[in-house]
């Protein structure tokens, strides 16, 4: 008698993605533990977000312009909202647009997240999406991001890690980076030096009762 087939993974939400490939810590304080807080990084993010995130869609020739957009994929068990989706041609290809405030970033967080929304638009438009963009505040340009097969196995193995931190409900450890950590929001909440400090009290601790 065969075995049953295994459940499918819980559904998670694409912007969980980016906070993991950013920080694991910071995904599951925000997804596991619903910690929040805001600072002034993530309140310039929001405004930026006003327009895209208004619903609002337009017409131009040859280009519909939708906002705020629902989207998943049953496939790769994601779901969440694209900021911006351009349709253009006959059947119409989709090319999504995430909004980022600040300017590039050294790691791949915020590609991750793009390529998880073409991933989504995919499997809903029947299509394959060569590429996007990610629009960053401070410059008020759009970076093209080319969904090639690294970047879609990168993303496939974030997708994979979440999952499996929201099935165990485990809290990674912090590990502090000063160009990370005093940026992030949570920094009061996630304490990111007490681990550190922690160790080294002990290790003086010990020192001073051992035996000369």
């Amino acid at each position: 008698m065969s075995n049953p087939a295994a459940p499918a993974p819980e559904s998670i939400p694409i912007s969980a993605l980016q906070h993991w490939q950013f920080c694991p810590r910071q995904c599951a304080l925000i997804h596991v533990e619903r910690l929040w807080a805001e600072n002034r990084l993530t309140a310039e993010g929001r405004v930026l977000h006003a327009r895209p995130d208004s619903g609002r869609p337009e017409s131009r020739p040859g280009l519909r312009i939708l906002r705020a957009v629902e989207i998943a994929s049953t496939a790769c068990g994601i779901h969440g909202v694209a900021d911006v989706v351009e349709l253009t041609g006959r059947p119409p290809r989709p090319f999504p647009v995430e909004y980022k405030r600040g300017r590039p970033k050294p790691h791949r967080a915020d590609e991750v997240q793009l390529c998880a929304q073409a991933l989504c638009l995919e499997e809903m438009f029947s299509c394959t999406i060569p590429e996007g963009a990610l629009f960053y505040g401070q410059s008020r340009r759009r970076k093209p991001v080319a969904f090639d097969d690294e970047l879609r196995a990168l993303t496939l193995s974030v997708i994979a890690a979440v999952q499996e931190m929201f099935a165990s409900g485990y809290l990674p450890p912090p590990t502090y980076e000063s160009r990370r950590c005093n940026t992030c929001s949570l920094n009061a909440l996630c304490r990111p030096k007490l681990r550190k400090s922690a160790a080294r009290w002990l290790e003086r601790a010990i020192s001073l009762e051992a035996p000369p």
